[in-house]
């Protein structure tokens, strides 16, 4: 019997792990995806067993962003730009250290779920885009949580130019906190889930709240109008369709 599950969710010694398991669309961040992970997440947050919170992937992409095959001809709400923000939000804001343990690609919404995290372990292997303006959107709800972790210059550029880049980028951009050769980067992993273990819950409840208090509010209110309307528009569905589609779109200037 198969399960329709596209989350793991498994708790040990004070670490619950969250994996996102969908490798069929590269861990996409579908209806199913983003509710599950909600209710993991919330779950995790208000079990007082858990003092660290991973989340953690299957396969080789980390997460690949919005799952386009669900916003192709939608409404913004289909689109799930409405949601997403919550999303975020939930791993920003929460008490408990929150890790992202990255094997592989990360594109989109899904750079901005692991930009939302306290750290970032990323294999040396891993690769990242901000790709949405090669669909004709704008990065705009990941902005809140990414802007505040990168370099601006660094952030500048590969927004607009949407390209990808490695992980030593990431890490010297402020994407990315750690990187690790890839047959080492589940010991880095435990490395860091010993040392915020070693805290006192409240204390690191208390220090993250002031860590963030020195960072600008995520204020998703104008960003969702900006997300909704490209998604929905008429470059956006071309984007969508045209990646869907594996061909160029059509502002693409064509080859000479």
């Amino acid at each position: 019997m198969t399960s329709d599950r596209v989350l793991q969710v498994s708790v040990s010694r004070g670490v619950a792990t969250l994996t996102l398991d969908s490798p069929a669309n590269r861990n996409a961040l579908s209806r199913a995806m983003r509710a599950e992970l909600r209710t993991a997440l919330t779950d995790a947050l208000a079990d007082d067993a858990v003092r660290v919170v991973v989340l953690d992937h299957t396969g080789r992409v980390f997460c690949s962003g919005m799952d386009l095959a669900e916003a192709a001809g939608g409404s913004s709400e289909d689109q799930g730009v409405r949601e997403f923000p919550e999303l975020l939000s939930l791993v920003w804001s929460s008490p408990k250290p929150v890790v992202a343990v990255v094997r592989g690609p990360a594109r989109a919404g899904g750079v901005g779920l692991l930009a939302a995290c306290d750290v970032v372990v990323a294999a040396s292997s891993a690769t990242f885009a901000f790709s949405e303006v090669r669909l004709g959107l704008v990065p705009a709800v990941i902005s809140a949580v990414v802007l505040p972790r990168m370099t601006t210059s660094v952030a500048h550029r590969l927004m607009l130019t949407g390209e990808v880049f490695d992980a030593a980028t990431a890490a010297a951009g402020g994407l990315v906190d750690l990187v690790a050769p890839d047959d080492e980067l589940d010991a880095v992993l435990a490395g860091q889930l010993t040392a915020l273990a070693a805290g006192a819950p409240e204390a690191l409840a208390a220090t993250k709240r002031l860590l963030r208090s020195r960072q600008p509010e995520l204020a998703f209110e104008d960003l969702l109008g900006l997300s909704a309307r490209f998604f929905a528009g008429e470059e956006g569905q071309e984007g969508i369709a045209a990646f869907r589609e594996k061909r160029p779109a059509r502002w693409v200037p064509a080859a000479d």
